[in-house]
């Protein structure tokens, strides 16, 4: 990492709180030279937690509250009164340029509240956008939104498509990512309105990657394409079904290979193949959900995530700090919004 940067932590959303967070910014720490930490929460919880890791308690500032987020609490009702919470701190403090970046596994709703409130979204995004990286056959695909927006139109579709290929670009180094927009079919005539009229928009405009054109649910795995571009409530749906089989596979095979005693000594001798696999599947290698357009970084973690997979989350806000992913974005979005052929699609659709 060429560049110096803090990362705010909310050391009290998830399920285990610093005692997760905490020797997660320890795993990060090695491999982020020159980043430093300020970590939001109750001191009394942190400290002793913190005391273990000298090197990191260098590199780190706590900033104590008393006040969190519950898991289950109402996004309006954790905006009201989370004033002085470890998340709502958190998030202000790379509003107010102390921080370059926020990673929260707290409570998701709230958190994208929060962060629309007060981040703004950059100009020219309409909506901010959750976003996450897929395993798949061919490596890795970029999907996004996983939930922030539950209806999007033909013009927020698109943007979406711009905020994944810079991503695609700028962090996962496909120079020219392929886009495809997930639909109920890969024929043009397929799907309600707005996915089409995203087609029409993206496959008669210039953007940093590649319209491809309709994807289908299996094409996630596949990895068909690069960037997967849906609505918040397909592609929470998909998410909850990739994760789903994930546990039923995972659950399918230990039965298997547990069945029998000439089963156990297979297992054995495809123990090494059976970790690989384990590894490249594992969910701790691709936690960290990133809301996409707003005017600062901001990353989910999952709630029930381990010290790995909430040090993956802190490495993704690094990477996109570091890649000057909002940069790049603004750019990108005002080069679409200036050209003729995009004026005049959004202009047509708007009179249809």
């Amino acid at each position: 990492m060429s560049t110096r940067q803090t990362i705010a932590l909310d050391a009290m959303g998830g399920d285990f709180g610093p005692d997760v967070v905490i020797p997660a910014a320890e795993l990060a720490r090695a491999d982020l030279p020159g980043v430093h930490f300020a970590i939001f929460g109750d001191e009394r919880r942190i400290n002793p937690v913190l005391s273990r890791y000298p090197e990191l308690c260098r590199v780190c500032t706590v900033h104590h509250t008393e006040k969190m987020i519950a898991n289950d609490e109402k996004p309006s009702a954790a905006v009201r009164s989370g004033k002085d919470s470890s998340m709502r701190l958190a998030i202000e403090a790379v509003k107010n340029g102390d921080a370059g970046s926020v990673v929260s596994a707290g409570n998701t709703g709230a958190l994208m509240a929060m962060s629309k409130l007060i981040l703004k979204s950059l100009p020219g995004i309409t909506r901010p956008a959750i976003a996450s990286i897929f395993p798949t056959m061919r490596g890795k695909t970029l999907v996004l939104d996983l939930g922030a927006n539950i209806a999007c139109d033909a013009e927020i579709l698109v943007q979406f498509a711009v905020l994944g290929s810079v991503y695609a670009r700028v962090v996962m180094g496909i120079e020219s990512p392929t886009v495809g927009i997930l639909n109920v079919g890969s024929e043009d005539m397929k799907g309600h309105e707005q996915v089409r009229g995203a087609a029409a928009i993206l496959s008669n405009v210039q953007f940093p990657g590649r319209y491809y054109g309709f994807v289908e649910g299996n094409d996630i795995a596949y990895g068909t394409v690069d960037v997967v571009v849906t609505d918040g409530f397909t592609g929470n749906v998909a998410l909850k079904v990739a994760e789903g089989v994930a546990k039923m596979s995972s659950d399918y095979t230990k039965r298997a290979l547990t069945s029998s005693p000439l089963a156990k000594l297979g297992a054995l001798l495809a123990m090494p193949a059976l970790k690989r696999l384990k590894k490249s599947l594992d969910p701790r290698f691709y936690n960290g959900g990133m809301f996409l357009g707003l005017d600062g970084v901001c990353i989910k973690s999952h709630g029930g995530m381990d010290e790995i997979g909430f040090a993956n989350a802190i490495r993704v806000a690094a990477g996109l700090v570091e890649n000057g992913f909002n940069r790049r974005v603004a750019y990108e979005i005002e080069q679409l919004m200036n050209q003729e052929a995009f004026i005049s699609s959004v202009s047509a659709q708007a009179i249809s």
